[in-house]
């Protein structure tokens, strides 16, 4: 028979080893804050690199690992209008280790323009907070503008008018806000252009500076840098007033004498439903912290995008809001993806 007070000891023993293992955060007995995160974190991407949602994420990327302690890596993802980035995030475990740069077309549009969603945007995630909020921007190459002798939106609607079909206008993907504020403008003006959409506003770009495309509603960040080149022609910005980035650009409801006028976007973090509260809450901390350091709110702002950092809980109140919101958007667009 074992000795009593051996016994008395090895249970003291071992109850202070559970406990000091539990507060460690080691696996297996027992989850807490500082277990996390104990390995790289992966943000998923869902569009081509080269566009906003990636020039965001790999602003956002190098500030969160610095102050967590592991590396934060972007991984591209592009297709389908965000949704198979989208779809990925969603299906991952709720560990904290597989995240989502979302944006208004993934969590606010997608929704209303497919007939089939392979996620539910406010179901399968637990938001985080709003990463930027951008407008976009209506832009031609310099050299196609000036070979069509378009210098202006009404001049870019006076010529789609005289000659129907001939022009064509890109996106990031079906269901994205450059999609959607193409269709809108469309439908307002009574044009008609093909609408082309890529895996994302890098390839999108490369085709419109080369002139194998003749316009594009882009998120203002991606373009701005081909704008200040002089590359791009930016005729007029999408959001209800103009961007302090653009000051000289007008909107396209003065523009285009279109009242009412307003299609931008939103970029925010994500991650899939399950994901311990106490993860979300440290993310939003510190990514509202790295949005409001001044070299990456100066550089954001610079670029024409506005910072974010609102908590899980409004930023689920804004998707909500959006998803309504565009859902009304679709419908007057017609736009529609099977």
């Amino acid at each position: 028979m074992d000795d009593p007070s051996f016994s008395a000891s090895r249970r003291h023993h071992l109850r202070t080893l559970t406990a000091a293992t539990v507060a460690l955060g080691l696996p297996g007995l027992g989850w807490t804050q500082a277990a996390w995160p104990g390995k790289p974190v992966r943000i998923v991407v869902p569009f081509a690199p080269g566009g906003t949602t990636d020039i965001l994420a790999r602003v956002l990327a190098p500030e969160l690992s610095k102050t967590l302690g592991q590396s934060f890596v972007v991984e591209n993802r592009a297709g389908a209008g965000g949704n198979i980035g989208a779809e990925v995030v969603a299906k991952s475990p709720g560990d904290g280790y597989t995240l989502l740069m979302g944006t208004v077309g993934t969590h606010g549009i997608n929704k209303s323009l497919y007939d089939k969603l392979p996620y539910d945007p406010q179901k399968d995630f637990a938001p985080i907070t709003l990463v930027a909020g951008v407008p976009n921007v209506m832009v031609m190459g310099t050299k196609r503008a000036q070979a069509l002798g378009i210098t202006s939106v009404a001049d870019f609607v006076k010529y789609a008018k005289a000659h129907p079909g001939r022009l064509n206008m890109a996106s990031s993907g079906n269901g994205t806000s450059i999609h959607l504020a193409g269709e809108l403008f469309k439908s307002r003006t009574g044009i008609f252009m093909t609408h082309i959409p890529y895996r994302g506003s890098g390839p999108a770009l490369t085709d419109l500076l080369a002139g194998a495309i003749d316009v594009m509603f882009d998120n203002l960040p991606s373009a701005m840098p081909h704008i200040q080149a002089g590359n791009l022609k930016a005729f007029a910005v999408t959001s209800a007033v103009r961007s302090s980035a653009l000051p000289d650009v007008p909107t396209v409801a003065e523009a285009g004498n279109l009242p009412g006028f307003e299609a931008s976007s939103w970029f925010g973090l994500l991650a899939p439903t399950g994901t311990p509260t106490e993860v979300v809450n440290r993310l939003h901390q510190e990514t509202a912290k790295a949005l409001n350091l001044p070299a990456v709110k100066e550089r954001l702002l610079a670029q024409g995008a506005i910072p974010g950092g609102n908590t899980p809980a409004e930023f689920a109140r804004l998707i909500d809001a959006e998803t309504t919101k565009w859902a009304g958007v679709v419908k007057a667009s017609g736009a529609r993806v099977d």
